[in-house]
């Protein structure tokens, strides 16, 4: 460990072709996250009305956008010295005052969670500067960044303080330039590309989170009815989901597009990458809660339709983020996996609309074949004689 006054390291360069792992620091941060999805999932669960769903992804963007910010900084400026780790310490305090306050957060407690993002997003400019005085060559890009999330961060702290809906108005401006700063960026982070193994390791760390969630649903959906043969079939088919949703991703996951980029020049690919990923872990946590709320249905009657539209509309947009990441380049034969992706997400659309009066068995039997088969898919087209057909396909 170095010591507080010692610059960060910057790995770029040659060091960016490393092979490089997450840290224990970056792993303990996360933990913090997985109370901060449960909770987001808590209410999720108390209101699965189509306004409860918008509040569900109202509240997750910050919070995922709160995980992406201290990632990225990690992913280019890694070290290890006291100051990091006191300056992450504070980043899990912030992170945690979100949780704390997402149970209210679009209510009572919603200038709480103002303010617990607001200080978060301080940390993180602390952060940048600081690495923007110790490494001129990143100067212009911290700068930038610096800049951004600090306008984006004024409307957050002055939102704590005006009422609602006025409110949540300046969220939606911070969060739309949180999301700006990086895209206007282009040049800058040419010349500074994140690291194409730790990156990819880190969202799917991320994912693994998020889909913790949906084996707990499976768990107190269980735990919480009176067992009979319709409530395990019901948990073998929600589990079945979660794996096919695990499979179907870590399967493809790799840096390609960042490796793209740095090849190219072209950043496209690589933002298309990293902002697919919001409607994906959205779409997983929902899916979990829609399998809670099917475990938890009366097995002789039909399952209501606003669940029906919960588990087959997040899990379609779970396979409509993968179809659109395979088109990113993270593996070979990527168009004809994200075409099935886009398929089963079209099928599952229907059964959402056309499956009125379906016992909830029979829905989630329905959308865990539709699971299965994508990973049936991609297990099949990975055959040897396969792969020897058409590489360019």
């Amino acid at each position: 460990m170095t010591n507080f006054l010692q610059p960060p390291r910057l790995r770029i360069g040659e060091d960016s072709e490393e092979e490089r792992r997450a840290t224990w620091l970056e792993l303990f941060y996360d933990l913090v996250f997985v109370v901060a999805i449960s909770q987001l999932a808590h209410n999720l669960k108390g209101d699965i009305s189509f306004s409860g769903f918008l509040g569900f992804v109202f509240l997750f963007i910050p919070v995922w956008w709160s995980w992406i910010g201290t990632t990225f900084y990690a992913n280019r400026f890694d070290s290890d010295d006291v100051g990091r780790r006191l300056l992450v310490s504070l980043q899990m305090l912030t992170a945690a005052a979100m949780a704390i306050n997402i149970h209210h957060g679009l209510g009572e407690s919603s200038a709480g969670f103002a303010l617990a993002y607001t200080f978060g997003r301080v940390v993180l400019i602390i952060e940048y500067i600081r690495a923007g005085i110790h490494i001129p060559s990143a100067r212009l890009l911290t700068t930038h960044y610096a800049i951004g999330f600090a306008i984006a961060a004024f409307f957050w702290l002055i939102s704590a303080f005006v009422p609602i809906p006025w409110r949540f108005a300046l969220w939606t401006l911070g969060i739309i330039i949180d999301f700006a700063t990086p895209l206007t960026a282009y040049k800058l982070q040419i010349k500074l590309l994140p690291h194409a193994s730790h990156l990819p390791e880190r969202f799917g760390l991320f994912t693994i989170i998020v889909l913790g969630e949906a084996i707990i649903a499976v768990v107190n959906g269980v735990s919480e009815q009176k067992w009979d043969i319709s409530t395990v079939i019901s948990a073998v088919f929600g589990l079945v989901i979660a794996f096919s949703l695990w499979w179907v991703y870590f399967d493809n996951l790799g840096g390609t597009p960042i490796q793209t980029a740095r090849q190219e020049g072209k950043l496209t690919i690589a933002n298309l990458w990293l902002y697919t990923h919001l409607p994906l872990v959205i779409g997983i946590a929902a899916t979990g809660i829609g399998v809670e709320q099917v475990l938890l249905s009366q097995s002789e009657l039909a399952l209501p339709d606003s669940q029906r539209w919960l588990l087959c509309g997040s899990l379609g947009l779970c396979l409509l983020a993968i179809s659109v990441l395979h088109r990113t380049g993270v593996i070979r034969y990527c168009k004809i996996r994200s075409q099935y992706r886009l398929v089963g997400a079209v099928v599952l659309i229907a059964i959402a609309i056309f499956g009125k009066g379906l016992l909830p068995v029979t829905v989630i039997m329905v959308v865990a074949v539709v699971s299965a088969v994508q990973v049936i898919q991609d297990l099949y087209q990975s055959r040897p004689t396969t792969r020897l057909v058409d590489p360019e396909i």
